[in-house]
């Protein structure tokens, strides 16, 4: 899954009272107004994302790691017939919404290959989230430990537990599907712990909505290229590229400046990074030097 970078917290005390996320909180609601926070900010231009797509592509070829929400995509937009629904429907929705939140939560602060072991090993002592929700708070940890910050993400899984059951009866998100993307936001942003990186990749990969998450290599690659002013923060950048780039190019642009930012040293200048590797020539240079 799409990694997630955040900042550390202490593990918060379990609060199984489900009330809505206070509103002013600048790290936990996403909202996509009608105001772009860079209005003089003319990149990126449709061309521009249209061409860095292509360049990327020619280059990684699609991200295999992607490679079944891609499908997902284009299941959706070739079905025309609704004797087809059920069949296509199976398929789309073979990784629950609720499995897509779970494992977003534990990509936070780790890597890829971490955060699926520990998702594979929740699920594998819980086979299902009830019992989950049943557990204790330490054998969820036990659980998740592999993947880092096992407090903070056991207590976040549980407390979204609690408070989905209490309000719909039922551990499941499939409602969501049925919903706005403003309207999504709204329901996930009320999940303590859960932010906007993990709510927009919860629409982009679990809902095939056109949303843009922005992650620590995106923001560097964005300000790299000149997308957004070098003033700009993750959350004022996301806002931007969301109203800047088509919808039509989203969903592969940005899993594949994702995948070029976890590779690239001339993109992302992180020396101390062991994680980089060299790509070669890189496929962005004639971008960053027009910066």
């Amino acid at each position: 899954m799409w990694k997630q970078e955040g900042r550390k917290r202490k593990p918060a005390p379990a609060d199984h009272k489900c009330s809505p996320a206070k509103l002013t909180r600048k790290d936990t609601v996403i909202n996509l107004t009608t105001n772009d926070p860079f209005p003089n900010h003319h990149n990126p231009t449709a061309e521009d994302c249209r061409a860095v797509r292509d360049d990327l592509l020619a280059f990684h070829g699609f991200p295999q790691q992607f490679a079944k929400y891609r499908q997902q995509r284009l299941n959706l937009v070739s079905e025309d017939e609704i004797n087809k629904q059920e069949s296509v429907t199976s398929s789309c929705h073979e990784e629950s919404v609720l499995d897509g939140l779970v494992s977003t939560i534990l990509s936070q602060n780790t890597t890829d290959a971490n955060s699926q072991k520990a998702f594979a090993l929740l699920k594998s002592g819980f086979p299902n989230w009830e019992d989950v929700l049943a557990a204790d708070s330490k054998s969820i940890e036990n659980a998740i430990r592999c993947g880092g910050l096992a407090p903070t993400k056991a207590s976040c899984i549980k407390n979204m537990l609690n408070c989905l059951l209490e309000k719909r009866g039922k551990l499941c998100l499939e409602y969501l599907r049925d919903l706005s993307i403003d309207e999504i936001k709204t329901e996930l942003s009320q999940f303590k712990g859960i932010g906007p990186k993990t709510v927009a990749c919860v629409l982009m990969f679990n809902l095939q909505q056109d949303d843009f998450p922005v992650d620590t290599h995106i923001f560097q690659i964005a300000k790299a290229i000149g997308w957004v002013p070098i003033e700009a923060d993750t959350k004022r950048t996301y806002l931007h590229l969301n109203r800047r780039i088509p919808n039509e190019l989203k969903f592969d642009l940005n899993c594949l400046l994702f995948t070029h930012g976890k590779a690239c040293r001339a993109c992302i200048k992180k020396e101390d990074n062991h994680q980089k590797k060299e790509t070669g020539s890189c496929p962005l240079l004639n971008y960053l030097k027009k910066t």
